[in-house]
């Protein structure tokens, strides 16, 4: 209440001064009065810029806090002043030059000179007068001067003179006086009118030709005195009348002369007071109708700013919020109300969008734990042709991880399927098996693409990737294994017959052919010898068909790899074979018959490999054998410095009668990785600079579960249950 109160008082005081110097009250406005009121309103205006000033330090304290609508707030109380200060000044400004040029007019040259022309005619009559006095008294003085005997003998005479003088000349007293006022005789006149003596002691100073004239301006006459000649100190005292109408007109000219000089001499005070009044009046008015559009500025910034406030709320995501209405507001209650509306509507929607998305939530997350669990390979493709959905399979498969994959073209993620993709385009087919190397490892995938709706972006894919590598291996080992169970059959047994007539003949013709007897011999003998490289040919077919499975046992693989890398170093002691066994011992579950023996092919190629190597570019040959625990497997590397292996179709050659060799059956591998699969493991075929750095030659990797692979050893076991 404390803005009201001053804006109230102050505004009071201010129309009290402006009754009181307007005259409009029986108070005159004297200067104690004035400077009372100046000082009431000084008091008034202090107290309210007080208030304006608390109001303006709030709002400045709010625009630097950045509170809600302070910038607006700052622009509508700058407005609302400068709407309610220019018409203030304005009219100070026109009072102030109102009031100096209205003084101006006063106090101009015209008007000073009417004024002291007036004075000067008044004046002139008076001199007039004076004038006239002057000449009778000389006159008189001077008939008295030479009838001195005759009137110092009879006063009488004397008298009668004077009574004769003045009624001639139409004074109004003509007295002799002596040095010490008395009457010594004076003029008979019937005259209504006691007329001023003298002062003592300006006798003595007026001669007997120069008398003194005594204009009066509070009387209606003039007097003169002079001193008569031959008479011991005596003077003769004469008045005459002015016109009574003249003589209220003489005092009203002195008064307004008086009057004027007095008002000019205050002038500049006046001004000043004037002056004074306007501007604490103007201030009064100014800073009520600021403090007015202050707080009409603060009563319209109040919703705003509440409305901005909760605005900033629902920012943050919180749609409870709800803004105070208050009818008296008006259109901003409505506005409130419509906000209010508004995040009931927004609280609605998202609540619903929520519950929406937590469906869609639980569905994806179903989802994604049905895809991470999938053995096959899911690749999501939109209608752009992008990748936007890769499962952990697919990763693995593919070698990219999802942060790579995600959004860039499915061609250049798996640039393989390019030519399926454009083939899928022009409605061609929607399955195939694609090669793909990775890490060194060739792989067969089964590839199948299906549509699906993707949106406003059109039609989008999903590719399923199934790994058929092991399947198509196996496959083909198993075909192998059954044409080479044919060719055992069908071979074997027509080759001991032949052999046995290759002999006979021999025996019993050999002796009877007397020519051409060395060819003879050679020919049978090439036949036996034939005949046994083929039989050894056929029991590898017969072994690699009839592959025993593997009886799983408590075994150690560090003295395995040792009598394997032992037996090899005996046969090819031209070689540096070394084993680097990580542990000793190093418990596994494994056949150490089948595992000795696919160690032994592994080395035995490794041999061969470097006898391919030129000898100007061999040097030493070296193979190395890596025996090494990795987690829960046993990883077994053979390194050597032999010709390499093939970049394509590296994988191929694990499968049967796939050989890089002249002279190769093409099974040694093969057997390898039967007797790797047939434990559960891998066989991997990479370069040798991949484990040691700038090494030409083979690195093969061989890797199985140190506790074994349970499900190898069931065939044995159902067999010796059946037997």
């Amino acid at each position: 209440m404390l803005g009201p109160i001053a804006v109230g008082l102050a505004l009071l005081s201010a129309f009290i001064t402006f009754i009181v110097l307007a005259d409009f009250t029986p108070i005159s406005p004297t200067h104690n009065v004035v400077v009372t009121l100046l000082l009431v309103n000084a008091t008034t205006v202090l107290l309210l810029l007080g208030v304006i000033v608390r109001e303006v330090w709030q709002v400045v304290q709010a625009r630097r806090s950045g509170r809600a609508a302070a910038r607006l707030h700052v622009r509508i109380v700058g407005l609302f002043s400068i709407i309610a200060a220019a018409p203030a000044i304005l009219v100070a400004i026109v009072a102030s030059v109102t009031l100096d040029r209205g003084l101006d007019r006063l106090f101009s040259t015209r008007t000073r000179a009417a004024i002291e022309n007036s004075l000067i005619v008044a004046e002139a009559y008076l001199r007039d007068h004076a004038q006239i006095v002057r000449s009778d008294i000389m006159v008189m003085a001077t008939d008295i001067a030479r009838s001195k005997p005759v009137f110092e003998q009879d006063h009488e005479k004397l008298r009668q003179y004077l009574t004769f003088q003045a009624s001639v000349r139409g004074l109004a007293a003509a007295i002799v006086i002596d040095k010490d006022l008395n009457v010594i005789t004076r003029a008979d006149l019937k005259v209504n009118q006691t007329f001023a003596m003298p002062p003592r002691d300006a006798l003595p100073k007026i001669g007997e030709t120069d008398p003194q004239l005594v204009l009066l301006p509070d009387t209606n006459y003039v007097a003169s005195v002079v001193k008569l000649h031959n008479y011991d100190d005596d003077y003769l005292y004469v008045t005459r009348l002015l016109d009574p109408n003249v003589v209220p007109q003489l005092q009203a000219t002195r008064a307004s002369v008086t009057e004027y000089a007095a008002i000019e001499a205050r002038r500049f005070g006046v001004q000043i007071a004037f002056a004074l009044m306007y501007t604490v009046i103007a201030l009064t008015v100014l800073l009520s109708a600021v403090w007015i559009g202050l707080n009409f500025a603060n009563r319209l910034v109040a919703p705003i700013r509440r409305l901005i406030g909760a605005a900033n709320v629902v920012s943050t995501g919180n749609l409870h919020v709800r803004v105070p209405v208050r009818q008296s507001e008006g259109d901003l209650a409505q506005l409130g109300e419509t906000f209010n509306r508004m995040t009931q509507e927004l609280r609605s929607q998202r609540d619903d969008i929520v519950r929406a998305r937590d469906l869609i939530d639980s569905r994806r997350r179903f989802t994604e734990a049905v895809l991470a669990g999938a053995s096959a390979g899911v690749i999501g493709v939109d209608g752009d042709g992008c990748v936007s959905i890769l499962n952990r399979s697919a990763e693995k498969l593919i070698g990219r991880t999802e942060p790579e994959a995600l959004g860039r073209p499915l061609t250049e993620v798996f640039p393989e399927l390019a030519d399926f993709m454009a083939a899928v385009r022009s409605g061609a087919r929607t399955q195939d098996q694609v090669t793909i190397t990775r890490n060194g490892r060739e792989r067969n995938l089964s590839v199948r693409i299906t549509s699906e709706q993707s949106g406003e972006s059109g039609h989008g894919n999903v590719v399923t990737l199934d790994d058929i590598t092991e399947l198509v291996a196996a496959q083909r080992t198993a075909a192998w294994a059954d044409v080479a169970r044919r060719i055992a059959h069908e071979i074997k047994n027509p080759l001991t017959p032949i052999q046995l007539s290759a002999e006979r003949l021999r025996r019993k013709y050999g002796n009877m052919i007397g020519e051409d007897r060395a060819i003879f011999e050679q020919c049978t003998d090439t036949i036996v010898r034939q005949v046994d490289d083929i039989r050894r040919m056929v029991d590898e077919f017969s072994r690699f068909a009839r592959m025993p499975k593997p009886v799983i046992a408590a075994e150690d693989v560090a003295d395995t790899v040792r009598q394997a890398v032992f037996l090899m170093r005996v046969g090819n002691s031209e070689i540096e074979i070394d084993a680097n066994i990580a542990e000793d011992p190093m418990p596994a579950r494994f056949d150490r018959r089948l595992m000795s023996q696919a160690l032994t092919n592994l080395i035995k190629n490794a041999t061969e490999a470097i006898a391919a190597v030129p000898p100007a570019h061999l040097g030493k040959g070296s193979i190395r054998v890596f025996a090494a625990r990795e987690g829960g497997d046993i990883v077994i590397d053979v390194v050597d410095n032999g010709i390499g292996l093939p970049k394509e179709n590296r994988s191929r050659l694990l499968e049967p009668y796939v050989t890089t060799r002249e002279k190769g059956t093409g099974l040694g591998l093969a057997i390898v990785g039967r007797i790797v699969e047939d434990h559960g493991g891998s066989i991997d075929l990479r370069d040798a600079a991949d484990k040691i750095p700038g090494q030409r030659g083979a690195w093969v990797r061989v890797r199985f579960a140190a506790a074994g692979h349970a499900e190898a050893s069931e065939p044995e076991k159902q067999n010796s249950v059946n037997g």
